[in-house]
């Protein structure tokens, strides 16, 4: 099945599949173990149909699929709904080696009404999430959060909200642009609370997600129970606030919700594209009770974070991203976190249909024609010629050993532009500055990439020399 979802579905798979462990088939029903809640409820929420397709497929039978907890008790064979001849005898599954070996069927005692605690398998009550919860990313965890200098912070605090929850800072509220990271760190802290408290109820939603439920409660006249499943979680996580703008009465009920919960030391996480005070026609009694807590922002990933976050998507995916491979995709794509996500699925994609290794050429291959068109214009000579001339230096020192700054700085700069705007690899380019190694390269780039964050002047003279380089291959094209 694990093998069929890769060649079908290479964008679905995850290194953690792997973890899952099969306990067999009873009435057309094939059990799967998850290694935590979080894992099964992300499978039968997002993974359900690909998996029932995957067992159909390869097994040549009506077989459906039902994800377990760690914890989760076998179901009586009544309660198990498919109910499939084929997949023989009850209670008995074909085994590798062609033998039926027993099996039983299960029962979910992890899930409980949102009425109340449930007995689980030892008798102790469990708290389940309310179901309009929305499904946390197993991924999402702390320990794949690359930080960097833009996030630092950010990144921080969450971890404190997350261990010390209600105390620490509440609210806690992140904002920054789109893909940079907000949802990550709103799903890391769900994910530590479940770990560390299972019995805490959480309720994670999208902005939109409370205003449809409070606007289907006051047509249908259930206010009370709208109110209980917001009021009464330890928990509220809310993507995405700033939709609240212009929505009065839904502004009024949060405002509620918001004192309800703070008032009980229950803790708030919000995220939001502005800071409180620049969201649009947003209460003001809204913006000071954001600020009553921690407010932080997350910037757009440098250079250097930009590659460790395509290695760690790639991981996740079971891939190995060669420096090469890493650096190019980092330099070519700066706007932010779902578009770097967005190249590992295609490149996964692109490796698996063509059967080829994950390399450079497939990289290029995904990132379309534009930026091959610039690879072709641009030579590394026409870069050399070009910085030698701004800076006043010689050829001859750029590919000396001289660590002079005069020298190294227009060095690093023409590395840099190289990585940037031709199809040459880190080792290629590096042999043209004296033979230096692929991580010359890589410190070059970062150093470069560091210093436009922050000194303006040098951006310009980079992106001068940009656009010298990209008209001068216009010209040479033409």
């Amino acid at each position: 099945m694990l093998a069929h979802l890769r060649a079908q579905r290479p964008g679905l798979c995850r290194q953690w599949f792997e973890e899952i462990e099969p306990l067999g088939m009873n009435g057309g029903v094939l059990t799967l173990r998850a290694h935590s809640l979080v894992h099964r409820d992300y499978l039968q929420r997002q993974c359900l149909s690909e998996f029932n397709d995957a067992a159909q497929t390869v097994s040549q039978r009506l077989l459906s699929v039902a994800f377990l907890g760690p914890e989760d008790e076998p179901e009586a064979p009544d309660e198990v709904l498919a109910q499939t001849p084929a997949a023989g005898p009850a209670g008995l599954s074909q085994g590798s080696g062609g033998l039926l070996t027993e099996t039983k069927p299960w029962r979910d005692t992890s899930r409980t009404a949102s009425s109340g605690p449930a007995p689980g398998p030892s008798g102790s009550a469990q708290r389940a999430e309310p179901a309009l919860s929305l499904v946390i990313n197993p991924d999402y965890a702390f320990e794949h959060f690359v930080v960097g200098p833009g996030n630092r912070l950010a990144h921080a605090a969450a971890v404190a909200v997350a261990e010390n929850p209600g105390r620490a800072y509440n609210p806690y509220f992140v904002h920054g642009d789109v893909g940079l990271g907000k949802t990550h760190l709103l799903q890391a802290i769900c994910l530590t609370i479940k770990q560390t408290r299972p019995r805490a109820r959480i309720f994670y939603t999208s902005c939109e997600g409370f205003m449809t439920q409070f606007m289907d409660a006051v047509q249908a006249g259930e206010m009370s129970r709208f109110r209980h499943t917001f009021r009464e979680v330890d928990v509220l996580v809310i993507d995405d606030i700033h939709f609240l703008a212009k929505r009065d009465r839904t502004q009024e009920e949060f405002f509620h919700t918001f004192n309800s919960l703070y008032q009980a030391h229950k803790q708030i996480v919000l995220s939001s594209d502005a800071p409180p005070e620049d969201i649009p026609d947003l209460e003001e009694r809204l913006v000071s009770r954001f600020k009553w807590g921690l407010v932080t922002r997350v910037e757009k990933p440098g250079y250097e974070t930009r590659v460790e976050i395509l290695k760690n998507k790639a991981r996740l995916r079971g891939l190995e991203l060669s420096d090469d491979v890493a650096c190019y995709i980092a330099a070519k794509i700066d706007t932010n976190i779902r578009e770097l996500e967005g190249a590992v699925v295609k490149l996964q994609v692109l490796a698996s249909v063509e059967r080829g290794p994950v390399d450079l050429a497939r990289a290029r291959a995904i990132l379309g024609e534009e930026p091959s068109k610039t690879d072709k214009q641009v030579q590394i000579q026409t870069i050399i010629n070009t910085v030698t001339t701004f800076f006043g230096v010689k050829v001859t020192d750029m590919q000396s050993k001289r660590r002079h700054r005069s020298i190294a700085l227009p060095r690093q700069v023409c590395m840099y532009l190289a990585r940037r705007h031709t199809r040459y690899s880190l080792e290629e380019i590096g042999g043209y500055f004296g033979g230096r190694d692929h991580t010359t390269v890589m410190h070059a780039v970062k150093t470069v990439d560091l210093r436009c964050t922050r000194d303006e002047e040098f951006t310009r003279v980079v992106k001068s020399l940009e656009e010298t380089l990209l008209g001068d291959g216009a010209r040479a094209g033409a």
